[in-house]
């Protein structure tokens, strides 16, 4: 049996003030430190082989803290599919001044339908267009071979994974939030079916940030 671990980086800076990142390079704060510690120590039994991680220091900087609570310097990729989502004209702004903006069904659609156009941005269905293939190149194979596989990556990126794995359609994609530092485990066998899920290290505060 294989396990693929993905998380979801650690609470960042514009996390904290509301704003909304995309491919902005912030880092963590100190709550995000220690999310990725804490999610390191979820994390104890299992030996993990192989690590993928985004491109933005963000959830680069949360596998390095997990490899620290670890011990273990373990394999890793690093690649520009596992990025957030690019919110284009929203990028930097503050959430929930645009939600005050737009309206409610507005917003809803802005931050988590499926495929709602963001100008000079992405929508979910562009982010899974990117991240899924990868995962069926780099990840998939690699589990099937019977190796944990950890993927440190963004709310956006993990949701189109997610999607993928659990097969949830595109109405329902909207409610599946994840929050920062939260780890969703998933078991699978040697044909690459997945035969288990579980969540750790559960954020209370996940849709707020």
């Amino acid at each position: 049996m294989a396990h693929l671990i993905l998380i979801r980086h650690g609470k960042s800076t514009w996390n904290a003030t509301g704003q909304w990142t995309g491919w902005t390079d912030v880092e963590l704060n100190e709550d995000g430190v220690a999310e990725a510690k804490r999610a390191g120590e979820a994390l104890k039994d299992i030996e993990i082989h192989k690590a993928h991680v985004s491109d933005l220091k963000r959830a680069q900087q949360t596998l390095d803290h997990i490899k620290a609570v670890l011990g273990k310097d373990i394999e890793t990729k690093t690649d520009a599919a596992l990025r957030e989502r690019s919110y284009g004209i929203y990028t930097g702004k503050n959430k929930w001044q645009v939600k005050e903006e737009v309206g409610e069904e507005e917003f809803r659609n802005i931050r988590r339908s499926w495929d709602h156009p963001i100008p000079e941005g992405e929508s979910l269905k562009d982010v899974y267009a990117r991240v899924v293939p990868y995962y069926e190149k780099h990840i998939l194979p690699d589990l099937k071979a019977g190796k944990n596989v950890l993927v440190s990556a963004h709310g956006n990126s993990l949701r189109a994974l997610i999607k993928k794995l659990d097969n949830i359609s595109d109405a329902a994609i909207c409610d599946l939030e994840v929050g920062t530092g939260e780890i969703h485990c998933y078991a699978f066998d040697k044909e690459g079916n997945i035969t288990g899920k579980e969540v750790r290290a559960s954020n209370p505060d996940k849709g707020k940030v």
